[in-house]
Formats: C-alpha cells, sequence, structure tokens
C-alpha cells in the first residue's frame, strides 16, 4: 500500500515538473536568428530586416533554395527593406516606405523584387501576388571568395549618395545598387541659406564651398564662399580647402601662400595631420608652378 502511494506521489511529481519546465519554456538559440541592419546613405537611411538560416553541410542554390522560383531572401517571415527617401533601385525609382525583398535565383541571373506587400510569411505562398510587385530587375551573381555559412545582408561600396546591398550565403554574393538624390537636395539648401541667405556664417560659407569643392561645381564660386569662410574666422582645415581650390584654378602661387597659412594655423593647433597635408600640397604646388 505503502509503495502504491509512493509511485503516485512521484508521478504527480514528474507531472507537475514537466508541466512546469512546458509552462516556462527552454531558451534555445534561434535555427535562424533575426537580424537588423541599417547604413546611412545619402541624406537618408536604408534598414533591412531578415533572419538568417546556415548552409550545415546542405547544397543550397538548386536545391535547398530552388532555382526559377520566388524566395522569401532568408528565412521565417518575408525580408523586410526601407527606404527613408526616395530612392533609385538599380535604376528604377523606388518611394520612400517599407518593402518586402524578394528574389527568384538562378544560375547565372537571379531576379530581385521590391514587394509592396510586407505581410506574407515565407515565400507567400498561394497568397502571393505579382501584381503587388513595385518593380522587378536583373542582376548577375558572383562566386564569392569567403563562403558565407550563415546567411548574410550587408552594405558594400559605400559613397557620398550611394550604396551596393550584397545578398550573401553559401559561396553566392549578389549586389545591387541603391542611389540617393543628394546634389539637387544640397544644392537646394545651398541655394536657400547661402545664396538667398542674409546674415551667412562662416560655417554655412565653408559648407557650400566645399561642396562645391567635392563635386567639381562652379569653382570661382566656391573660393569667393570660402574666402568670405575665411575672412573673420579662419579654421586651418577650411583655409586648407581655399588653398585647393585656388590650386583647381591653377592659380599655384596663390594656394602655396594660403598653404602656409593653414600650416601655420594647424601648427599652431597641434594638429600634425593638417601640417603634413600642408607640406605635401606646397611640395607638389611648387612643381607646377
Amino acid at each position: 500500500m505503502k509503495k502504491a502511494l509512493f509511485g503516485i506521489v512521484l508521478s504527480a511529481a514528474l507531472m507537475l515538473g514537466a508541466g512546469n519546465v512546458q509552462a516556462q519554456g527552454i531558451k534555445m538559440p534561434a535555427a535562424s536568428p533575426s537580424q537588423k541592419i541599417e547604413q546611412a546613405v545619402g541624406l537618408g537611411t536604408i534598414s533591412v530586416e531578415y533572419s538568417r538560416p546556415a548552409v550545415k553541410n546542405r547544397q543550397i542554390f538548386g536545391d535547398l533554395v530552388p532555382y526559377g522560383k520566388v524566395w522569401r531572401t532568408g528565412a521565417n517571415a518575408s525580408t523586410k527593406i526601407k527606404f527613408s527617401e526616395d530612392v533609385t533601385v538599380e535604376g528604377n525609382k523606388v518611394p520612400a516606405g517599407e518593402y518586402a525583398l524578394y528574389t527568384i535565383p538562378d544560375k547565372n541571373e537571379w531576379t530581385v523584387i521590391i514587394h509592396k506587400n510586407t505581410k506574407h510569411w515565407g515565400d507567400g505562398g498561394q497568397d502571393y501576388n505579382q501584381a503587388e510587385d513595385l518593380v522587378r530587375f536583373k542582376v548577375k551573381p558572383e562566386q564569392n571568395p569567403r563562403k558565407a555559412e550563415s546567411f548574410t545582408i550587408n552594405f558594400a561600396n559605400l559613397t557620398a549618395d550611394a550604396a551596393d546591398v550584397e545578398i550573401m550565403w553559401d559561396n553566392v554574393v549578389v549586389p545591387f545598387t541603391v542611389k540617393a538624390d543628394v546634389d539637387s537636395k544640397v544644392m537646394a539648401q545651398i541655394d536657400e541659406y547661402v545664396v538667398k541667405g542674409t546674415n551667412v556664417n562662416p560655417n554655412l560659407y565653408a559648407a557650400a564651398a566645399s561642396y562645391y569643392l567635392d563635386k567639381g561645381h562652379d569653382l570661382k564660386q566656391a573660393h569667393a564662399w570660402m574666402k568670405k569662410a575665411n575672412e573673420k574666422d579662419p579654421k586651418f582645415w577650411n583655409v586648407h580647402a581655399q588653398a585647393k581650390i585656388e590650386a583647381q584654378l591653377k592659380n599655384y602661387k596663390a594656394a602655396i601662400k594660403t598653404a602656409e597659412k593653414s600650416m601655420e594655423l594647424a601648427k599652431a593647433a597641434n594638429n600634425q595631420d593638417y601640417v603634413r597635408l600642408n607640406e605635401k600640397a606646397i611640395a607638389e604646388w611648387k612643381k607646377m608652378k
């Protein structure tokens, strides 16, 4: 009798323990961990939210991920890509907003899809409607010299107004370019705050001049603005920029003199980087005189 009672109590205890474990849950690593990445591009940002399956000794493209079929481009829910401003993606206009990123892999060519419906799970199944695609475009897959065990999306080849989005898994990398309209927006700001502005401060003059120098716009105007910036508040970096503009205008004599002033200011500020920059520039410009 005592043995039977003990067995009942033990069974109840085990069932209670199992119930507690089930109620509490067992925390384990996700098979396809989620990731969100964000990159400043132009005057806005691009963010991507996706899940990352692993190779795990499997044949990926052409097997686990079939050729010629719509793929969620990751695992779990559809991958999301968000643009904070209007962009062009491989030359296609894409308004600011959040989209699903699908692909159709193939051996020699991939189709990348920017899709307006972000609510699908997985590859979309029967709910996926091609009419909801915003744009489709073709890109070439490349051999990845470094195998990506975990599915990866990242940003590469970042410039002032563009970046490549790279889709990587196993030995394949698929890049596509996102480009932002920066120049027209910056030029509009320069027109508002500098060209048409009143009581323009030295920082605004210097910023406008530096942008013109960087983009190769009207260098005479850039020179006039940078001189105004340096009249009342000469900073060694702005004086150096003025020297570079003068060299671009092929006025090497003026460029050398201005660079010497920049070097004096840099020495006073104990900034050896600009001391060396000016020394190197002066040596080069003396050969051009």
